[in-house]
């Protein structure tokens, strides 16, 4: 999907049904209306709150009109996989979500800069993904060394710290910080 276009479109949908939403996302549909990336993504992935049985219905009926007008949509397209991160992420998170989209209906935020930062470095050390979209945020060395122990917190494998290490200093090589 090409998040700005689906959720604009997404936002009139769920105007004509009367139906209102506030929703923190983040993922590769935030850094696309943030602007930092202009490519495609699987889905919009929010934070919180968690995606309420009403607003999945219409999400899912929005799917199929977009995917019969000859733009596919899959039908858990907005989703709330990643709410778990609500009880990890940095604290204070919430007092650095930033508006992204204010439309009729739908008003979508997402984390503070650096905040967002570290669930695409977490995707980056726990999945071996996001390495694009973590270079197209264009990290500070100041970012990778300030999330280098939060990272650290999140996987209790003995090996994990070397490994989160590994692809910081990685990551930091390709930006040209050279930690």
């Amino acid at each position: 999907m090409h998040p700005r276009d689906t959720l604009e479109a997404f936002d009139r949908f769920l105007a004509s049904h009367g139906i209102r939403a506030d929703l923190v996302i983040i993922g590769g549909a935030a850094l696309a209306l943030l602007g930092v990336i202009d490519r495609p993504t699987r889905d919009c992935d929010v934070l919180e709150p968690l995606v309420d049985v009403a607003l999945a219905d219409h999400a899912r009926r929005f799917a199929a009109v977009r995917s019969a007008a000859g733009h596919p949509l899959a039908v858990d397209w907005l989703n709330h996989g990643p709410s778990s991160l609500v009880q990890v992420l940095p604290v204070g998170w919430r007092d650095r979500v930033d508006v992204l989209f204010t439309g009729q209906a739908l008003t979508l935020r997402t984390l503070g800069h650096r905040d967002l930062l570290a669930t695409k470095l977490w995707a980056l050390c726990d999945r071996g993904t996001d390495l694009a979209d973590c270079r197209a945020m264009g990290p500070t060395a100041d970012d990778l060394i300030a999330l280098r122990p939060w990272l650290a917190d999140q996987d209790m494998n003995p090996h994990w710290q070397a490994h989160v290490d590994a692809v910081l200093a990685d990551l930091a090589r390709r930006c040209g910080h050279g930690l």
